[in-house]
């Protein structure tokens, strides 16, 4: 099976958000998975859509998980 460019992204970001487990915001998210910030943002609106993800604005502003780790799938991050 194959996986485009922008899932295996989305698969790097919602597991370093499972490993950091805290509050990170784009740039650091960016620098950790190796995905450009743009395109991180990109896929974290999606993500956020899908209730995967939670998103913050401000200044203390970032993203973390919206559920455990273990109730989020890899099928559910694909689709």
């Amino acid at each position: 099976m194959q996986i485009n460019l922008e899932t295996d992204y989305a698969v790097r970001i919602v597991d370093c958000l499972a490993r950091e487990g805290g509050r990170l915001d784009a740039g650091e998210i960016s620098a950790r998975t190796g995905v450009t910030t743009g395109f991180s943002l990109k896929i974290l609106r999606k993500l956020a859509g899908a209730e995967i993800v939670k998103s913050f604005r401000g200044d203390k502003g970032g993203y973390v998980l919206a559920r455990h780790p273990e109730e989020i799938s890899l099928k559910e991050v694909i689709e």
